[in-house]
């Protein structure tokens, strides 16, 4: 699969010869947080057609998602980073990923200006797979309908998402987030298709984990997680191995409850993860993060969550493999 970064690349590669989208592309847009089972429907749906006229199949994402570009802070919790995401659909079969640089200039563009500039000279779109409440362009005004009409001038056909229910109600980005800040990870699992997971590079922190005897491999998020509080989990990493473990992410409020962060403990490794990159499967939660009174008082908690989390590994079955 082929990442396209930026409007000015795609505009440079599609003029080349040897470009991928030469002969064209079928293409949906979203944020695709998550790649949850609604997703997967709609990426089989661009997979489908992308066969059939023997081109491409494409999907385009934003950096920064739309919201966090008008809501700042305010903005939901994402449930994956952008190289997790790019990843999932990786996995999922998706030939080309192209992510749009969402900033002042881009929010600025007109509907029509999208679909020329973007859709048609830069992606030479034959097929466009969108839901029919999708708007786009300066002030929403850009939609289905519009679509549709430039469509049967320009020579490409659009056709509306397949929505996925689960018990009655749509599956979305927004029912798993709800699930995962209430803690319901076997329902979010669920949603998903798969248990909750974050993947993530391994940074130096503050070794205040290793100074009470707990070292943790550390995993900065860029933006406030969904899940806050202390978890059993699973980490995956480089080399294929799984250990068990135990892990807090939130903001860590006994320390400095600032920057938010994931910090895991694997039980019975050996070795240094610096630089590496690790999944971490969220499978059981022990507790809310909360602010001790002391780094001694966190250490005897840190102790006890240590404790918990192998009783409850021993009571439900370890993840742990070797390479």
């Amino acid at each position: 699969m082929r990442l396209i970064r930026g409007l000015t690349n795609l505009k440079l590669l599609s003029r080349r010869a040897d470009s991928p989208l030469a002969q064209g592309c079928v293409a949906t847009i979203g944020n695709f947080d998550g790649v949850h089972l609604g997703h997967k429907t709609i990426i089989d749906q661009v997979r489908s057609k992308a066969r059939e006229l023997g081109v491409p199949s494409l999907v385009m994402v934003f950096e920064p998602q739309p919201r966090e570009f008008f809501q700042g802070d305010e903005a939901p919790p994402r449930l994956m980073g952008f190289r997790q995401k790019f990843e999932a659909l990786l996995a999922e079969g998706i030939d080309i990923v192209l992510c749009l640089r969402f900033n002042q200039a881009f929010r600025s563009y007109s509907a029509m200006g999208f679909i020329e500039d973007v859709l048609i000279e830069g992606l030479g779109v034959r097929h466009l797979v969108v839901g029919d409440d999708f708007r786009f362009g300066c002030d929403r005004a850009g939609d289905f309908e519009l679509l549709e009409k430039v469509g049967k001038d320009e020579s490409f056909t659009v056709e509306n998402t397949r929505t996925v229910t689960l018990d009655g109600k749509r599956v979305s980005s927004t029912r798993v987030r709800d699930q995962l800040t209430v803690n319901g990870l076997e329902k979010a699992e669920v949603l998903l298709g798969h248990p909750y997971r974050i993947r993530g590079r391994v940074v130096y922190g503050r070794q205040l984990g290793r100074q009470i005897g707990a070292p943790t491999a550390n995993i900065l998020l860029h933006r406030m997680p969904a899940l806050r509080g202390v978890y059993v989990v699973s980490g995956r990493l480089d080399d294929g191995s799984v250990y068990d473990g135990v892990a807090n992410i939130g903001v860590r409020p006994t320390v400095d409850g600032k920057r938010p962060s994931l910090e895991v403990h694997l039980f019975d490794f050996a070795g240094t993860l610096y630089g590496q990159h690790l999944e971490v499967v969220f499978r059981h939660g022990l507790r809310d993060e909360e602010k001790f009174d002391s780094v001694e008082a966190l250490k005897d908690q840190i102790a006890r969550d240590m404790d918990n989390a192998r009783a409850w590994i021993r009571a439900h079955g370890s993840a742990r493999s070797t390479h």
